[in-house]
């Protein structure tokens, strides 16, 4: 592997997912950034950093918008450019672009990224609502669609052209919760068997309650600068090496296909092509399991395993911690939490854990170049990051 690194993090924060009464979307993401600030000591934030791209999905939560000077107040950046960033769930994969776009340009040596959603407050029917937003308003949303009947459609037509089945869709859920109860800042903590998963509530048939993630209150960030100066500022800096970002219709009836994301396809081309290396070189993988099924797919559109073969991918173990390809070893979105515009940078910070060796007891041995991908809405967004640890 020869991609040369585009940009490389030297710190990362993140707040534990889950239901956090009483704080808002300012709190939490100040609560991330000075967990980033002090992993990286010689950094002096006011001075250093120089821009802030935050992914945020909706006003609507906390009727607050102008997100990304808030932000910055809070975290005691005021004066820095702030900037949001939404692509619905993708909104901070799209901000981390951003970020990489800032230090390329040479606009800005040092950048903070992150994202951020406070959800759990609103009643379940309410955060439907909002997040139907991100599909199709006149074709799919005035027709009562929700993303879970969306995702069902795309488990439907896998499941009648390639046989997968709802217990290979729900070993994606166990495996994901036993990653979680490895994540000391996952929502939830605790394992679930295939039997639970299965005989669990139908949502929108095949996907069950167990195969939807989580309504979550949370904040990620991470900090960028120069693969050149890294080291001034850290010992264990981990480079991104690829970079891809591409959308699609926003309405899930106008797709070819209902069996792939396009998107994601080719985010990922120009993530490898950019980071001169094919997926067999991934050591470890964080995606978007927004609902069960959507893990399935991006296996086989991430090309770690053949079209249509992505349940019996899971069904060998291959995807889990100390499988050939460990995905989602954070809990995912399914166990850590998925506050919609956290999602992308919480990714990140599973990746920078993984590849400077702080992952504890979900460590992947020998972890040298991980891939994250972000997905927004019913997949008209996607990003794709590929890493390397630092040589």
């Amino acid at each position: 592997m020869n991609g040369k690194p585009l940009v490389s993090i030297i710190s990362a924060g993140m707040t534990k997912f889950g239901k956090h009464e009483g704080l808002l979307t300012r709190e939490l993401f100040a609560e991330a950034a000075l967990e980033a600030f002090g992993r990286c000591p010689k950094l002096e934030p006011k001075q250093d950093i120089k821009a802030m791209f935050i992914g945020h999905m909706g006003e609507a939560y906390e009727h607050q918008g102008h997100t990304g000077s808030t932000l910055a107040d809070w975290a005691g950046l005021t004066g820095i450019a702030a900037t949001r960033t939404e692509a619905a769930c993708g909104s901070s994969g799209a901000a981390l672009r951003s970020g990489i776009y800032a230090v390329l340009s040479g606009l800005a040596d040092v950048v903070i990224v992150g994202g951020v959603e406070k959800m759990t407050h609103r009643t379940t029917a309410e955060v439907t609502e909002y997040l139907a937003m991100a599909s199709d308003y006149p074709f799919e949303q005035f027709h009562g669609i929700t993303f879970p009947g969306l995702f069902a459609l795309m488990a439907n037509a896998h499941m009648h052209a390639y046989g997968t089945t709802e217990e290979q869709i729900g070993m994606v859920a166990v495996k994901n919760h036993y990653h979680g109860t490895l994540n000391p800042k996952a929502q939830m903590q605790k394992e679930v068997a295939l039997q639970n998963v299965l005989s669990s509530k139908y949502v929108a048939w095949p996907l069950k309650l167990y195969d939807c993630s989580l309504i979550t209150d949370g904040a990620s960030c991470i900090i960028l600068t120069k693969p050149e100066l890294a080291k001034k500022y850290t010992d264990q800096p981990v480079h991104i090496v690829g970079s891809g970002q591409a959308s699609d219709t926003i309405g899930l009836y106008e797709r070819q296909t209902f069996t792939s994301l396009n998107a994601t396809k080719l985010a990922a081309k120009e993530a490898y092509e950019m980071a001169n290396i094919t997926p067999k070189q991934v050591n470890l993988a964080e995606v978007h399991d927004c609902f069960t099924i959507a893990e399935i797919l991006h296996y086989e559109d991430l090309g770690f395993c053949n079209t249509g073969e992505g349940g019996k991918l899971v069904e060998t173990g291959a995807t889990r911690l100390g499988g050939t390809i460990p995905v989602n070893t954070s809990g995912g979105l399914k166990s850590k939490g998925h506050p919609v515009g956290a999602t992308g940078t919480a990714q990140v910070y599973e990746m920078y854990l993984q590849l400077t060796a702080q992952a504890d007891k979900r460590q992947v041995k020998d972890a040298e170049v991980g891939l994250t991908q972000n997905l927004g809405g019913s997949g008209a967004t996607a990003t794709v990051h590929i890493y390397r640890r630092d040589n």
